[in-house]
């Protein structure tokens, strides 16, 4: 009997690698390693309603899924090496797993703010438990203090203010999602948080945090010398690749400096024969040849879809995709659709105090549109983003 095709890590991208296999005719064993002790989940709400207590924990499939699809799905079991001249996984436990074909799919893990380690009532957020111990830090506090203003500490901030909890974000950067969306977009979400209570300062960091006897949080010191008063901290400075344990393995790593991650082609063969890797640890090839990760919702269907046709040699899908991500701000959902830059063309379209749009262009062409409550304007750009529809085009059917 021939080795399983082992997929490790059960989140978004190994299940959907795991679903494309099947649909796409594997018969073979397969299967679905998850370090958490939970069935694969959808980790969008976690920051929004399910951290609020509003909504249950959202599986991705059903219970019965994983026998119906003869998917051995392993709960709390962790990969913590691999040796790719024998073929073998090595688990957190000590056991190994023999694999014929093995898929990294590992994911993140967010970075831990210094000195944070021996204070209670701080937290970070990307698992399911890590939002249930930020849901019962929020019924005995008053005051939030998030550090940093990408996507999950904004959407932190909105779901704590609507608990009416006092909420403080801090972002070294001019403003929030500066580095993804650019500064002009990024005034107009500054403008949205301030506009619900949120007391946002940007261009600063944090020196130190600050606590009481008992080694409980009570705020921080920033870097401009001010201190901030909270109960409840939240630490969203971003996330690395989770590639440790491929340590020896001789897979080719991107430097961290890079962005970390593993080395693949533009079907997620890595460099080592029978490993590949899909979803955010994996930095993928580009059609301009540089390697970069995708922490996108979306492409870890569209990559498992590719990686699928590579590793069973068929035929993949002549399809231009589009990449897409969203937001949920208060009432608001951001949208950006393509591939927009904050060293873009930028040019606001629309903009009426609270929602937006603007067009991104790219040696005058149109790489992305990002829009804030504006979802049909969004999603009707698709076809001129795959198209790369000239400004001019675009510019003149809009004025």
């Amino acid at each position: 009997m021939s080795a399983p095709i082992v997929i490790a890590g059960a989140g978004l991208a190994g299940l959907r690698t795991a679903e494309e296999l099947r649909r796409a005719g594997y018969e073979g064993e397969l299967v679905l390693l998850g370090d958490e002790a939970h069935a694969p989940y959808d980790r969008p709400p976690l920051s929004k309603d399910f951290v609020r207590g509003t909504t249950a924990s959202t599986p991705l499939r059903p219970g019965d899924f994983y026998d119906e699809k003869k998917i051995d799905l392993r709960l709390g079991t962790a990969a913590a090496g691999v040796d790719t001249a024998a073929k073998q996984v090595r688990l957190a436990d000590g056991r190994t797993l023999d694999y014929d074909q093995l898929v990294i799919a590992t994911g993140l893990r967010p970075r831990l703010l210094p000195g944070a380690e021996d204070v209670t009532g701080v937290h970070v957020l990307r698992s399911h438990d890590d939002a249930v111990a930020i849901r019962e830090g929020m019924r005995s506090a008053e005051r939030a203090l998030i550090i940093g203003a990408g996507f999950i500490g904004c959407e932190l901030a909105a779901s704590l203010r609507a608990e009416n909890l006092a909420v403080t974000l801090v972002e070294p950067q001019q403003t929030p999602l500066a580095g993804v969306l650019g500064v002009e977009l990024g005034e107009l979400v500054a403008r949205l948080h301030r506009a619900e209570g949120v007391d946002l300062r940007c261009g600063v960091g944090v020196d130190a945090l600050l606590a009481d006897p008992e080694g409980r949080v009570r705020g921080a010191t920033l870097a401009d010398g001010s201190e901030v008063a909270a109960d409840l901290v939240v630490s969203g400075i971003g996330s690395r690749p989770v590639t440790d344990w491929l340590a020896g393995s001789g897979i080719e790593l991107a430097e961290p400096s890079a962005g970390g991650g593993v080395f693949a082609d533009e079907t997620g063969r890595t460099s080592a024969p029978g490993v590949w890797a899909v979803g955010d640890v994996a930095a993928w090839r580009t059609p301009t040849g540089e390697h970069r990760r995708i922490e996108h919702w979306t492409n870890a269907g569209e990559q498992a879809k590719a990686l699928t046709c590579a590793l069973l040699g068929v035929e993949a899908p002549g399809i231009v995709q589009v990449p897409y991500f969203w937001s949920d701000q208060y009432e608001l959902k951001l949208q950006a659709l393509g591939t927009p830059r904050a060293t873009d063309d930028i040019r606001v379209l629309a903009d009426d105090g609270r929602k937006f749009l603007a067009y991104y262009f790219r040696e005058g062409r149109l790489a992305g549109v990002v829009g804030a409550g504006m979802t049909g304007q969004v999603m009707k750009m698709r076809a001129k983003i795959a198209a790369a529809a000239p400004v001019e085009e675009l510019l003149g059917a809009t004025q």
